[in-house]
Order: C-alpha cells, then sequence, then structure tokens
C-alpha cells in the first residue's frame, strides 16, 4: 500500500514530548473534571448495588439474578461483561502500535463467539443451575469433578483479573497524572476494593445492571471518538490507514502481515497459539457461561447470544479507528513514551480528537473516555469475581466440604467471603503484572480456559462414554498443562517484559501455550474415559441431553 500523508494531518501527530504535555495539563485544572465523572460513576454503581441488595434473598437470587432478565437486557450485560480492559484499552493498544498483528486479537475475540453460539450457549443453560460444574458433574462422581471445576474457574478468573486491574492502574495514572509505583498500586488496591463491593453486596443482580450501564456508555463513548476520527480524514478510511502507517514509524509494514507475528517460525507458531486460544477460549470462560443461567428459558438465553454478538461485533470494528486513529493522530512514539504496552492509546486518542493536550475539548473527552475505561475494569472485574466466588461457594463449599448439607444461607455467605479472598490475590498478582500488556494477559487466560474447561464441555455434552476419570484428567490435564508452560515462557522470565527481571529460566519458547495445551486437555480427558474402569450411566446422560435440549427439570 502506498503511503501518502496530507500536511492536514501532520499537524494532529505530536511526538513523544507532546504526551508529557498530557500528563501536565490533565495534573493542572482538568483533574477537577476527570475526578468528578469517576465519582458519578462510582456512585450511580453504588446505588445500583444498594438497589439490588434488597432484592437479593436467595441462593437463586444471588447467584442467577432470580432468572429475571431478558435476552435483551441479557445480551448487554454479557456485551458488557466480555468487552474488557483488553478490548478497549490492550486492543486499541496493540493496533496502535503494531497495526494488522494487532488487529488479528480483535478477530479472534469476535469469532469465538460463534464457538460460544454454536456448540455450548443454550445446552449449558438449559442444563445447568449456577455453575459451570452443574454441568459436566451431572452424570459423574460430585465430588472429584466438582472441585476440579472449582480449581479451575478460580484460576481463570485470576487470570482474567489480573488484565484489568493492570489496565486500571495504567489508566488512572495517566488521568490523574500520578507516577511510581506506590500510587498505581494504590489505584488497583481501590479497583479491588469496589469490586468486593459490587459482588458480596449485590451478587448477580447488582453485578448484571452494572455491567448494562458500562456496556452502554461504552458504545456511546467509542462510537463518538470513532466519528471523530472519520470526521479527522473526511471519512477516507484510505487516508487513516496511510496516516498511520507513517506515523507508526514502520511504513508500509504496519499496514502487512508480521510485524508482531511472524518475522521468525518461533512468532508464526505463537500467533496459531494465540488465536486458537482466543477462537477456542469463550466457550469456556466461566464468567460468560453463567451469565446464561439468568434467563427465564432457552428462547432468552438464544437472544441473548445474538445482541451480544451485534453489540461485541460492532465494537471490534470500532477498534480498528481507535487503534490506526491513535497511530494517526498520537503517533506511536507518544504512545509507547506513555506506555509502553500500548495501554493508554484510547485515552490519549480521545484527547487528540476532543481538541488535543491542553484544550477543554480534549480534557472533557478524555476524561470522558477515561471514565468509560474505569467503568469497563469495574464491570468487567465484579463479573469475574462473582464467577469464582459463586464456584467456590456452590461447587467447593456446599457440595465437597459440606457434602450438600449447606443451606443457601450458609452458601451465599460462603461466596462472600470467597469474593473477598480471591479479591486479595488478585490485587497482590496484579501489582507485579503491571508491565504487562492487558489483552496479552486475557489471552492467557483464554488459554486456560480452551484447555480445561471446553474438553470437558464438550465431552460432557456430546459424549455418551465419558466418565470421571475423564473429566478430571481432561480439567487437571489442561489446567496444570496450560500454567505450567506460562510459568517457564518468555512470559515470567527471559523475555522482553518479564514478570521477573533479572532471570531467565523458561525453556518453552512461546508466549501463549494454547497449541500445545489445548490439544493435551482433549487428549488426557479421552485417555482418562478409555483406560478406566468407571462407566457413566447410560440413564444420566440420556437425561443430561433431554435438559441440555429441553431445559426441562434443570431449575
Amino acid at each position: 500500500m502506498t503511503v501518502a500523508v496530507g500536511s492536514a494531518f501532520h499537524a494532529a501527530s505530536p511526538t513523544a514530548s507532546h504526551a508529557a504535555v498530557s500528563y501536565t495539563a490533565q495534573a493542572g485544572g482538568h483533574r477537577a473534571l476527570t475526578i468528578s465523572l469517576f465519582v458519578a460513576f462510582v456512585l450511580v454503581t453504588l446505588y445500583i448495588t444498594f438497589w439490588a441488595s434488597r432484592q437479593t434473598r436467595t441462593a437463586t437470587d444471588f447467584y442467577a439474578a432470580g432468572r429475571s432478565f431478558s435476552g435483551v437486557q441479557n445480551g448487554i450485560a454479557i456485551a458488557g461483561d466480555y468487552m474488557s480492559a483488553a478490548s478497549f484499552l490492550g486492543i486499541a493498544g496493540l493496533i496502535a502500535l503494531f497495526g494488522y498483528d494487532g488487529f488479528l486479537y480483535s478477530i479472534g475475540f469476535l469469532v469465538a463467539w460463534l464457538v460460544a453460539l454454536l456448540l455450548v450457549a443454550e445446552l449449558m443453560r438449559n442444563s445447568g443451575r449456577f455453575t459451570m460444574a452443574d454441568v459436566l458433574a451431572f452424570r459423574m462422581r460430585q465430588r472429584p469433578v466438582r472441585t476440579a471445576a472449582g480449581v479451575s474457574t478460580i484460576v481463570v478468573s485470576i487470570f482474567y483479573l489480573l488484565a484489568q486491574m493492570v489496565g486500571a492502574g495504567s489508566l488512572v495514572a495517566l488521568l490523574l497524572g500520578v507516577k511510581g509505583a506506590i500510587a498505581q498500586n494504590i489505584v488497583i488496591v481501590a479497583v479491588g476494593a469496589l469490586m468486593i463491593f459490587y459482588v458480596t453486596v449485590g451478587g448477580m443482580k447488582g453485578t448484571t445492571w452494572v455491567q448494562i450501564v458500562k456496556a452502554v456508555l461504552l458504545m456511546a463513548g467509542t462510537t463518538l471518538v470513532t466519528l471523530l476520527v472519520l470526521v479527522k480524514f473526511d471519512f477516507n478510511v484510505s487516508a487513516l490507514l496511510s496516516t498511520a502507517a507513517e506515523q507508526s514509524g514502520k511504513g508500509a509494514a504496519y499496514l502487512e502481515p508480521g510485524l508482531k507475528y511472524g518475522a521468525t517460525a518461533t512468532s508464526k507458531l505463537d500467533f496459531l497459539s494465540l488465536a486458537l486460544a482466543l477462537v477456542l477460549g469463550t466457550a469456556g470462560l466461566p464468567h460468560i457461561l453463567i451469565r446464561f443461567y439468568t434467563v427465564p428459558n432457552a428462547k432468552a438465553a438464544r437472544k441473548s447470544v445474538v445482541w451480544a454478538i451485534g453489540i461485541i461485533g460492532t465494537f471490534y470494528l470500532m477498534t480498528l479507528a481507535l487503534g490506526f486513529g491513535a497511530a494517526a493522530l498520537v503517533g506511536s512514539k507518544a504512545i509507547a513514551a506513555s506506555n509502553k504496552a500500548g495501554n493508554t492509546a484510547a485515552p490519549l486518542l480521545a484527547e487528540a480528537v476532543g481538541g488535543g493536550a491542553g484544550s477543554t475539548g480534549g480534557a472533557v473527552l478524555l476524561a470522558v473516555i477515561s471514565a468509560v475505561a474505569f467503568a469497563t475494569i469495574l464491570a468487567v472485574v465484579a463479573g469475574l469475581t462473582l464467577a469464582s466466588s459463586s464456584s467456590f461457594a456452590h461447587d467447593l463449599y456446599a457440595n465437597v466440604i459440606r457434602k450438600g448439607q449447606a443451606s443457601e444461607a450458609d452458601e451465599v455467605r460462603a461466596a462472600r467471603i470467597a469474593a473477598f479472598v480471591i479479591g486479595a490475590i488478585s490485587i497482590v498478582l496484579s501489582i507485579f503484572a503491571q508491565k504487562l500488556n492487558v489483552a496479552f494477559l486475557v489471552a492467557l487466560a483464554f488459554a486456560v480456559a480452551a484447555s480445561a474447561n471446553l474438553p470437558t464441555i464438550l465431552y460432557s455434552l456430546f459424549w455418551k462414554r465419558f466418565n470421571t476419570t475423564g473429566a478430571v484428567w481432561s480439567i487437571y490435564g489442561g489446567l496444570i498443562s496450560s500454567v505450567v508452560l506460562v510459568i517457564f515462557s518468555p512470559v515470567v522470565s527471559g523475555g522482553k517484559t518479564p514478570l521477573i527481571s533479572g532471570a531467565d529460566f523458561h525453556w518453552f519458547p512461546l508466549e501463549n501455550p494454547g497449541i500445545v495445551s489445548i490439544p493435551l486437555g482433549f487428549l488426557c480427558g479421552w485417555l482418562g474415559t478409555v483406560l478406566s474402569k468407571d462407566r457413566s450411566s447410560e440413564e444420566k446422560y440420556a437425561e443430561l441431553e433431554v435438559r441440555a435440549l429441553t431445559g426441562v427439570g434443570a431449575h
């Protein structure tokens, strides 16, 4: 593609020093506006949470919002749960820094919904009550399968939580002009405290309404910035891409495959591994799966997915304008100077299209978009914390520790305690993960979900012979292999921005383990089944089949 740039667009492309001006402007008179918007959103969500708490009386209310949401409402909430900090901050940053290769993240996240729609959404809703383990353990021995499913749910949720809270630290540091590790750590602790409050007080109903409000705000804010970017280029997409290529400093290579993936055989394998994790991971994400239990019937579950796909698809198309617009109007050097991983590209773009650093319009739009991103983070972390704490209370505490003898009040109490513990663990781990791109962290969560959860879900729903041993082997095989490969990958040591600096003990060359761990998850489930003398009940499988197709008897 020929790279041609009009002089009108050069003026809108600041250098790295321009990013410093942005900090200065924010630290001045516009900071009050930013703080006001943050406080306004937090107050609204706190009111929603208190309101929901008055309607949360039973376990069904806490776990599934009394199954009272319509398909449209749940579809918007699913979109709000799914369009995370990785989507808004991480993907925009990756596109701004790596062009074509960055947009591959968007494609993976979007295509993943087809797998969720075709394979698991309706079947899981029909055959389960509150958690993923309700389906997996239905025709198996309860304790070993629920234990494995509960552990997997918590691990996946914590990986995902890391991404959201790292994004929060980067965002608020930019917004308020705070510098230094201590200030960002305080931000992460504050986000963690809010997410714990949403879950413990509001349960699923409060969390769902927070996600609906967040989805509406995110779509409105993203649409506004997208339109302003296109107006800057007279709706000429070719001019936008050409300008982005020049301002990236990489020329035509910016718009072609291979800038991030493809330079070596290892990077090509890494991309394939990433793609597998993204496409297959959604159908195994616990916080997405439990959303299908909040609707009253299968028809509403299908409508939920259709609405979610429409909203999510529109959003990911707009990430093109966010990423390439940031490269064109802010410049890749300025974005990298603000945040090496690119996590602040979208807020900086909002400032640029609003009038630039130091202008009232730029400050207003930067504050609005950053507040929307903050809302995004809070809504998603609440959903993740709810999924993991619900799994602990319903699967591990009620069915494994108490052997089915816990009362509903005991379950809900255990879920609230678990939310505190899981929130605290996530806060501590997030403090050490701040150098990593949030979209990349989410890809790791997807890899674990695709390796441990998806094989077990598919085998449980579609393989009559599948048994308890196969389920346990499948979950632990996929979970352990993916986590071990991440620990000994360049992500933790020996990479460009590792979790542990000054050490190199990696032996697995890929950053994403999906290409190895996903087949291992399927293989372990098959081996465990064929090598075991366990025989699953044909009657139970027939009953599960009826439930999955009709929903009869599940709730």
